[in-house]
């Protein structure tokens, strides 16, 4: 069994999880608290981020994307009509651009900053950076959401799923990223129905489970996260 270093509430782990999850692997899973920068943890990554692979014969593979392409190369594909990558060059680029979109993008203008001002910072040590959350960094987040969630609405109106005719890393990627802000009840449904209605299709599907389950430390889920027909 492959091993993963990831942190329940980073948009990116929970995209690599989900994409194991369509593939049927089993992942055992190591909580890491990046600011801690444990020795073992940097000997893997010198660079301290997540998530890390451990991969065939304990070798470290850093990253999201890079974890995605050595899944698709490994596994994927072997999986014929379930592949989570396209045959076709322009449709693997457009997979590649949503993904960057949701794990590079949202990730910058939204997730990471509310992820680090009301999940990160309460568990972190002040030698290490735990303070009070900043308002203004949350306030600027959230005034992100809206324009990540109408965007989304047109990808999920226009498309069967974000990239095309199946589901694809696209959809895992925006699903990883949406979950996370839902489970920290920052997402206003109301005017994303078809947004709702995909989230409610990928939510429902058996790799999605484990990441319905997970729960952070004094920090509650809202009560509609873990439920399928919300």
């Amino acid at each position: 069994m492959l091993t993963l270093f990831h942190h329940p509430m980073f948009a990116s782990c929970r995209f690599v999880r989900l994409a194991f999850g369509e593939y049927g692997e089993e992942l055992a899973l190591i909580e890491e608290k990046p600011w801690v920068r444990r020795k073992e943890f940097l000997a893997l990554n010198a660079a301290g981020t997540l998530p890390v692979l451990l991969a065939e014969g304990d070798v470290p593979i850093v990253g999201a994307g890079v974890i995605s392409e050595y899944l698709d190369e490994t596994r994927g594909v072997l999986k014929r009509d379930k592949r989570l990558f396209a045959e076709d060059p322009m449709e693997r680029a457009e997979i590649r651009r949503l993904v960057d979109w949701y794990l590079v993008k949202a990730d910058s203008e939204v997730t990471r900053h509310l992820v680090r001002e009301r999940v990160l910072k309460p568990q972190m040590p002040s030698d290490m950076g735990g303070r009070s959350p900043d308002s203004a960094a949350i306030r600027a987040a959230r005034a992100n959401i809206r324009q990540h969630m109408k965007y989304t609405n047109w990808l999920a109106g226009t498309r069967h799923w974000l990239a095309g005719p199946r589901i694809t890393y696209a959809d895992l990627a925006a699903a990883a990223t949406i979950s996370v802000l839902d489970y920290l009840g920052e997402i206003d449904w109301n005017g994303h129905s078809v947004a709702r209605e995909w989230y409610a299709r990928v939510k429902s599907r058996p790799s999605f489970r484990p990441l319905l389950g997970d729960r952070v430390r004094g920090l509650s889920p809202v009560s509609h996260y873990a439920d399928l027909d919300f």
